[in-house]
């Protein structure tokens, strides 16, 4: 697929993150980019390919629109922007009182989403991601392999989506509609892996990541954790075997986190140690 070729000069920069920029168009409202550092060519057409599968299979998900390339050789997409939409972290910052509402949507958002089948051979199997990550990290013994390995694969198997990146971040509403954003990494399997993703950013991450990235204190997110807990497990379930049962699959994780960081997360690593 070619990519249509675009004029910078007419978007503004809004944002930032771990493989690029995002920008909002300076005329139109409804129309936004996500362009990739430089270098990064396949993998924005690989994202907008995946992106249009997931739309198309009904997802909730912001329209995607093309495959672009800017006149000094960066890569993106671009989207069909929800105007006047806020995140589920940014709304909880700044109306921490409405918390528990927040997290509860939040959790039927997810229940839906896990609920749902998916065509598995057209998206890879979380397990498959994971093995490929684990295989690549340099930072976990041979030992240390072999049981995360031996972990992954105990993991009972479900035929169900998984967004990838579940942070609350990447769900979005706007009035009484509600999206999932960045579906960069979906894909499909147990459940687990994904809600791990939430325990990890509500719970083992810094105080200081957690205010930059999710504008609020840690305090608020561990808050926001034990609502949306029982709002997705059930309110049978204690919160601290829910908490036993996630915490490997936060501590997975860190082959994400410590690839990124090319250094060793102990940290998040600690998340591993029933594992390990």
């Amino acid at each position: 697929m070619d990519p249509i070729r675009i004029n910078l000069d007419d978007y503004v920069l809004s944002g930032g993150g771990a493989n690029g920029e995002s920008y909002d168009h300076k005329s139109d409202p409804t129309m936004m980019l996500k362009l990739y550092f430089p270098g990064k060519i396949q993998q924005p057409l690989d994202e907008m390919l995946l992106a249009r599968k997931v739309y198309d299979m009904g997802i909730p998900t912001p329209e995607p629109g093309e495959y672009v390339v800017t006149e000094d050789g960066r890569y993106g997409i671009r989207f069909h922007r929800i105007v006047g939409k806020k995140s589920y972290s940014r709304a909880t910052a700044d109306h921490p009182e409405k918390v528990a509402q927040y997290a509860g949507e939040f959790a039927a958002m997810c229940r839906q989403l896990h609920a749902t089948r998916v065509d598995v051979k057209q998206f890879e199997n979380v397990k498959d991601r994971y093995g490929r990550l684990l295989s690549e990290s340099p930072f976990f013994t041979t030992r240390e392999k072999d049981r995360i390995a031996r972990f992954i694969a105990d993991t009972p198997d479900e035929e169900t989506a998984i967004h990838g990146d579940l942070q609350y971040s990447n769900a979005i509403f706007v009035g009484e509609e509600r999206y999932f954003i960045d579906l960069g990494d979906f894909c499909y399997g147990n459940h687990l892996f994904d809600v791990g993703m939430v325990y990890l950013c509500c719970n083992l991450s810094p105080e200081p990541f957690i205010l930059e990235t999710f504008h609020m204190p840690k305090a608020l997110a561990i808050e926001f954790w034990r609502a949306f807990a029982p709002a997705y497990f059930g309110e049978d379930r204690p919160l601290a075997a829910i908490e036993e049962e996630i915490r490997p699959y936060a501590g997975l994780k860190t082959l994400i986190i410590e690839r990124d960081m090319n250094q060793p997360m102990p940290v998040f690593r600690d998340a591993l140690s029933s594992v390990l």
